[in-house]
């Protein structure tokens, strides 16, 4: 390098290197912003899921026992006689179906009287924030509400997966949304993800780089841009219209022909199908694409046929990047209730999902509406209920993750 050029070279480089030192540092604060963002989002889900609540009775225990007694206290004759002396004769036949009350335990013993005498309210809830950061003035307010007690409460708790929905927050769960959601992601991934990797190894291994390749390749790319409520419309008119004695089970003998509508759960999966075989498609293609040409080459080399070196080697060291899109696609499924709610998911339904051509709600949609509701308690269900759905994304797609690394090591 001449003399004359020493200097221009060093000020192009000492501008490139600041360039990258610039970007480099926009990269930083943008990930670090994205982190905050995501930290602030779960401290507030979690600032709502935990705190006190006022709990009032419209029946006060301490009226359903003597003095100095509690509920907990008494043995299973007395709390079988307080039930048998204020329910009604229809409840108490109901809860005596299949066993007397005296066979009950002594804690289903308590939980029924609680449940349908003492009927415990909601009067009053706190964040988590507030709860310890006011609690002594919460606990003063309280102190002046008669017949009510302050307990600390935590809306996530083990029943919120095992109950139904209820219009008592205190009771409500999400069992049915849940079984919903499992449902349709189940049929979702299972027609999704064939049909959505075999498109993928036509496109890539089969068809040729003519016109037609190119406008589908096109296509799906900008199929997977479409709203996802646009999917919810065409399944509206493909499933729940048009074939609605087929995904309402008619055709099967699962229900009547004249009550036919197809707003069921395999109406659902399906349209959920459809939203996510694009990303899966393209994600197929780019793994299938990133396999080398001389593995193909060297299968061909020693005999092989085209769908014996598909089948053997090019699927098995595609599979890691086709798990990494089907992860994708299951977190975009998993989240949406715009489709569902087009289609006619329940926005309150007590009743599981007994098979596919079951009425459903999911997750999405039940979260929507408790926060939708103008009581604050529900406010806070919704957000323990937020964290149940992300409890089932995570666990969901550490399984893909884990098998996705096995087949890394093969």
């Amino acid at each position: 390098m001449g003399e004359n050029h020493a200097p221009v070279f060093i000020a192009n480089l000492v501008s490139r290197n600041r360039s990258e030192r610039i970007w480099k540092n926009l990269l930083q604060i943008s990930t670090l912003i994205g982190i905050i963002f995501l930290i602030v989002l779960l401290l507030n889900i979690i600032n709502q899921s935990f705190g006190y609540v006022a709990i009032g009775y419209r029946v006060p225990p301490a009226k359903l026992v003597g003095p100095g007694q509690t509920l907990e206290n008494l043995d299973i004759p007395q709390l079988a006689g307080i039930l048998r002396q204020r329910v009604s004769p229809g409840l108490l036949k109901q809860l005596e179906n299949d066993t007397p009350l005296e066979q009950f335990s002594q804690v289903n013993l308590v939980n029924l009287v609680m449940a349908k005498i003492a009927k415990p309210e909601v009067v009053k809830t706190w964040s988590f924030w507030q709860s310890l950061s006011m609690r002594e003035e919460i606990k003063q307010e309280v102190g002046q509400l008669p017949e009510t007690r302050l307990v600390f409460f935590s809306w996530v708790r083990p029943d919120l997966v095992s109950n139904s929905q209820s219009s008592n927050p205190l009771i409500a769960g999400v069992r049915t949304a849940l079984l919903g959601s499992l449902w349709i992601i189940l049929i979702a991934i299972m027609v999704a993800f064939p049909l959505g990797v075999g498109t993928a190894i036509y496109l890539e291994e089969y068809a040729g780089d003519n016109h037609i390749s190119k406008v589908i390749r096109t296509n799906i790319n900008n199929l997977a841009g479409v709203p996802s409520i646009i999917y919810g419309m065409l399944g509206l008119a493909v499933f729940v219209r048009n074939l609605a004695q087929l995904t309402s089970g008619a055709w099967l003998g699962f229900s009547s022909p004249e009550t036919a509508n197809g707003r069921t759960i395999v109406s659902a999966g399906l349209t959920l199908a459809l939203l996510v075989l694009p990303l899966i498609i393209i994600n197929a293609r780019e793994a299938i694409k990133s396999v080398p040409d001389t593995l193909r080459q060297a299968s061909y080399g020693i005999g092989a046929t085209r769908w014996q070196t598909i089948w053997h080697h090019v699927l098995p060291n595609s599979i890691p990047g086709i798990l990494t899109g089907t992860i994708l696609a299951i977190s975009r499924a998993l989240g949406e209730s715009a489709p569902l709610v087009v289609i006619g998911a329940s926005t309150y339904i007590t009743v599981d999902p007994a098979n596919v051509f079951s009425r459903f709600t999911a997750l999405p949609i039940q979260i929507y509406q408790w926060t939708s509701r103008p009581q604050a308690e529900f406010r806070n269900l919704a957000a323990g209920a937020i964290l149940v759905l992300l409890t089932l994304l995570l666990s969901i797609n550490a399984a893909a993750i884990v098998l996705r690394n096995r087949y890394k090591r093969y």
